[in-house]
């Protein structure tokens, strides 16, 4: 104990930047979006002490701690408006069908046929009346487990 805080007498900032490395390790290895913030606010801190603000420990720390609270509300004020939830999961290849064209492949008896859509054959339930011939274009407006529901355009 006494070489850190003879370490942080003299050299506050690597204390900080073991710290932040530390953080940025850990989040690296388990992925989890919490340490990051933390991890840059400690680099921030040393960067800070490194260039001659030094206040003393308790105030690093203050500093560390408003400084990982604003970075992480920011951050998810950013994440909101670049990312937003209605906007369907790229990994998610159903829900990217809603909207788009399907083909016709066969008839639709009783409101049920098949449709071509994205390199696969998916079973179909038309909504509305009328029959689309084969080769004529659906639009997709639902999933329903391994159903799609479509209508005519």
């Amino acid at each position: 104990m006494d070489a850190l805080i003879s370490l942080h007498a003299s050299q506050p900032w690597w204390i900080w930047l073991g710290l932040g490395l530390v953080l940025l390790a850990v989040e690296s290895a388990l992925s989890s979006e919490w340490l990051l913030w933390p991890a840059v606010s400690a680099g921030i801190v040393a960067v800070l002490t490194a260039i001659g603000l030094r206040y003393g420990f308790a105030v690093e720390i203050i500093v560390f701690g408003l400084l990982t609270a604003v970075l992480t509300l920011l951050s998810n004020r950013l994440i909101t408006r670049v990312n937003p939830t209605d906007m369907p999961d790229i990994n998610d290849r159903d829900s990217r069908l809603i909207g788009q064209q399907a083909q016709v492949i066969t008839p639709f008896l009783d409101g049920r046929g098949r449709v071509f859509i994205s390199g696969s054959e998916w079973a179909a339930e038309l909504e509305g009346a009328g029959a689309p011939a084969i080769g004529s274009r659906v639009v997709v407006e639902a999933i329903e487990g391994a159903r799609l529901r479509v209508r005519a355009p």
